[in-house]
């Protein structure tokens, strides 16, 4: 067996590693309140995932310090999407909401980003990728109605699901805005620009949550949920997904991306005993293909 053969067998083997990364980010979520407020964990994972990012890419970011400057309310713009809406509103959803909720309703994101290409970017959707985004968006109302589509008006709604469908809408937005604005850095570097904005979105409010009375005082707990939310689904989940994706092929890692809800929901059940119930079970057989069909790649006219 060659060096090769060895590589690519390893990366197949660790590929099942990276929904369960991903899905770590929930268990955080819900494991956090009571121990760290919302944008204070936020800020400690961006602030510390950003920091090791910039110093992997400081000669980069170095030699690019004007182009960095003459864009700075792009990454700002990137920061408050990605890091403050859809890192800190996630915690601060999670207080309400279970990681089961979490997990489906963000699995709906690629069929706004899908939606949006075509409204935004010009892109256009078949009749299957029409049918798919129709079928997770049902599966999404599934979850946040817990399964009473037909009696909507009585559905006793949780203020979590609310924040949790904001940050799926910031994350599509967040995708679409990276593609239409270019970059010429590294995927390291980028990543650590954006991750500046972010810090600098999320600081005033975190500072904020020092002050008020109701927010718990720093404890080993607090530094063992910022630590696990950096390393393991920032920095860890993303290098591993970029190093698979090289030796793979960027088809064959896609299927985490569908995997992820699925496992989230399996470890909300087996970690944190959340119930698993006919209405997620429900949007978790309408979400996964409908998602997959919405990303599908549109045949070219």
């Amino acid at each position: 067996m060659t060096a090769s053969d060895k590589q690519e067998r390893l990366a197949a083997r660790l590929l099942w590693l990276i929904p369960v990364m991903w899905s770590v980010n929930y268990l955080v979520a819900r494991k956090a309140p009571g121990i760290v407020e919302p944008h204070m964990l936020a800020l400690g994972r961006w602030g510390l995932a950003g920091g090791i990012l910039a110093f992997l890419a400081r000669k980069e970011l170095w030699q690019a310090r004007q182009a960095i400057v003459d864009v700075w309310h792009e990454y700002l713009a990137l920061g408050v999407l990605g890091m403050l809406v859809c890192g800190a509103w996630v915690y601060l959803g999670a207080k309400t909401t279970g990681a089961m909720n979490i997990a489906l309703i963000y699995a709906a994101s690629p069929v706004l980003i899908a939606v949006g290409a075509v409204l935004f970017l010009g892109e256009r959707l078949s009749r299957v990728q029409v049918l798919g985004v129709a079928m997770a968006l049902v599966g999404v109302l599934t979850v946040i109605t817990q399964g009473q589509l037909l009696a909507i008006a009585q559905v006793n709604w949780v203020a979590g699901d609310g924040w949790i469908v904001l940050a799926m809408v910031s994350w599509a937005l967040y995708a679409l805005l990276q593609k239409k604005w270019p970059t010429p850095f590294s995927a390291t570097a980028r990543l650590a620009t954006i991750c500046a904005g972010g810090v600098v979105a999320i600081f005033p409010f975190a500072v904020w949550e020092i002050y008020q009375p109701s927010t718990p005082p720093w404890s080993v707990d607090a530094t063992a949920l910022v630590l696990a939310a950096a390393l393991i689904p920032g920095l860890g989940a993303y290098w591993l997904y970029g190093w698979t994706q090289r030796i793979l092929g960027a088809s064959r890692v896609a299927v985490t991306l569908y995997l992820s809800p699925l496992v989230a929901t399996l470890l909300a059940w087996g970690v944190l005993h959340e119930p698993l119930g006919l209405h997620h079970a429900t949007g978790l057989a309408l979400v996964l293909p409908g998602v997959y069909l919405a990303s599908r790649k549109a045949p070219t006219p």
